[in-house]
């Protein structure tokens, strides 16, 4: 499945790009790629996931009404668990790319 970046959403955001790389029993793995001023839109995720850095640079996240800014580090994983609504944004000048490893 691969969404594509388009029109802007409401607040001015471009939607970001992802495409499944694989999606078993065992794990769904997708690319989010973020270029400059576009976001992921708000979701929760219903399996406990990695975030995998391909690329560094800022992100900003809003998470139930608070927003923070992540440094992401290319190769610097990390783990969260399900259930936070959440949307991952990129207000910076370059293109963003990790991969969410999802655990079924």
């Amino acid at each position: 499945m691969c969404v594509m970046a388009g029109e802007k959403k409401a607040g001015g955001m471009l939607p970001g790009v992802s495409f499944v790389q694989a999606d078993n029993g065992r794990a769904r793995i997708t690319q989010w790629r973020l270029p400059p001023n576009s976001e992921t839109g708000r979701h929760r995720h219903e399996l406990d996931y990695a975030i995998v850095p391909v690329t560094g640079g800022v992100l900003t996240i809003d998470e139930g009404g608070e927003t923070r800014e992540v440094l992401l580090r290319a190769g610097e994983s990390y783990f969260r668990r399900a259930g936070v609504v959440h949307n991952v944004m990129n207000a910076g000048a370059g293109e963003i790319v990790f991969v969410e490893v999802e655990m079924k």
